[in-house]
């Protein structure tokens, strides 16, 4: 294993991977006691939880660091070998991750523009695929990760742990089976501080990027430690703002709480109200989205400083019925009021292991098992995507769920997927 200087060195003046596609190895049947070697790419934020929640489960070895950061990688492997006792793998580039055949499953914790493109790449190689929210940057990118789990017939998980929640799931058990009536309406919250970001312009790559394998899809522009390594959130080229950054929890569980799918009429408004610095993505955003045909809505707003919370919640769902409301705050906490004196219903707090679950279904080969499926990635993140692509148009869409594409509006339809750079471009056909 080198030091972190010689790995930051060697990454210098080493040659990346071939940029050809990893080819394709079969998938492996797993028994009881085998086991499953986890490769984690992305190790800054999130990142770091995934190695530590797959560490501690059994039969589970996080075999492979992978980051475009060499002063991070070589940083979490220290980390890594002063708790665990043992050296992991170090790996700057993903596509090295996929030509391993020794790692069973991938856990994906880069930038949003990277998720689906490096869940692709990575079923495509027979790996199985933790990804984290959302799924995917735009909504074509979605369809294709749906598309390629099916293919190459892999297991892949949705980052959205509240779905693992068993507080979570008996409280959407509750929405099936009437406890608040007809279940109309849902609402998202995202109240989070999110301060001034200024604005620091271009300047030199820091030792140890690889800053063009982190723009990846993304066309090249200079690099500014405005994006490097959390605000790149609040720009398009690389995230999707806060509806879909945390918001994604709540729109997937408005979601699954009104049982529907991609809606037929979106509105937003929002924009920047408080700060004058170098975000892209709006600070505050309202966003509707109507399903005529089965007589329900869903609303999402994001606010970022000062605010009141909704019945306790800052972060959280409502669900509306003829009989009671429900709150959600959080991921493992519902409580249920009933008729017109609000009278307390069923309530629980209690969590889950998301991780596990993926490693239970990986292990079966049963994706039925999975908590948090594609198909998810693909919904919830769309459902972000759209109220995005309104606000920044500026007017109402009117959009064909089954076809999903807009109504006659061409310049909406072209937002709904984005243009790649070579060779990091999501395939149009898997």
């Amino acid at each position: 294993m080198q030091n972190r200087r010689e790995f930051i060195k060697t990454a210098a003046t080493g040659s990346l991977a071939a940029l050809t596609l990893p080819t394709i190895i079969p998938a492996r049947a797993f028994g009881a006691n085998d086991r499953i070697r986890v490769a984690v790419i992305g190790v800054n934020g999130r990142g770091t939880d995934h190695i530590a929640n797959f560490s501690k489960l059994p039969n589970v070895e996080v075999a492979t660091l992978c980051d475009v950061d060499k002063v991070i990688l070589a940083k979490r492997a220290d980390e890594f070998e002063k708790k665990h006792g043992r050296k992991v793998q170090m790996m700057e580039d993903l596509r090295q991750v996929y030509d391993d055949k020794n790692i069973d499953a991938v856990s994906i914790a880069t930038p949003n523009h990277w998720h689906a493109l490096a869940a692709i790449w990575a079923m495509q190689a027979g790996k199985d695929v933790y990804v984290e929210k959302p799924g995917s940057h735009n909504l074509r990118e979605g369809r294709r990760m749906v598309e390629a789990a099916a293919k190459y017939n892999r297991i892949v998980q949705h980052g959205v742990q509240l779905r693992s929640s068993a507080a979570i799931r008996e409280a959407i058990q509750h929405l099936r089976d009437g406890l608040i009536g007809k279940v109309y309406m849902a609402r998202g919250i995202v109240y989070k501080w999110r301060a001034d970001i200024g604005n620091q312009g271009t300047g030199p790559i820091p030792e140890g990027l690889n800053w063009d394998l982190w723009q990846g899809p993304a066309q090249a522009k200079p690099f500014s430690k405005n994006y490097v390594h959390y605000n790149w959130h609040w720009f398009w080229d690389y995230g999707n703002g806060d509806i879909g950054n945390q918001g994604i929890h709540e729109t997937d569980l408005c979601m699954w709480g009104l049982d529907v799918g991609l809606p037929e009429e979106i509105t937003s408004a929002g924009g920047k109200f408080l700060w004058s610095d170098c975000k892209e993505t709006p600070e505050t955003l309202t966003s509707t989205y109507k399903y005529p045909k089965q007589g329900k809505i869903l609303q999402f707003e994001v606010r970022p400083w000062m605010t009141n919370k909704e019945d306790g919640v800052e972060i959280g769902n409502f669900f509306f019925g003829d009989k009671g409301y429900m709150v959600v705050n959080g991921y493992n906490d519902y409580k249920t009021f009933l008729g017109r004196e609000r009278q307390p219903g069923p309530a629980r707090t209690a969590g889950g292991d998301h991780y596990l679950n993926f490693i239970e279904a990986v292990r079966s080969r049963d994706k039925s098992k999975l908590h948090g499926p594609v198909e998810t990635a693909h919904l919830a993140s769309g459902l972000a995507h759209l109220g995005n692509v309104a606000y920044r148009l500026g007017r109402t869409l009117k959009f064909d769920p089954v076809k999903e594409e807009v109504i006659g509006d061409s310049q909406a339809n072209a937002m709904l997927t984005r243009k790649y750079r070579a060779p990091y471009a999501v395939p149009q056909h898997v």
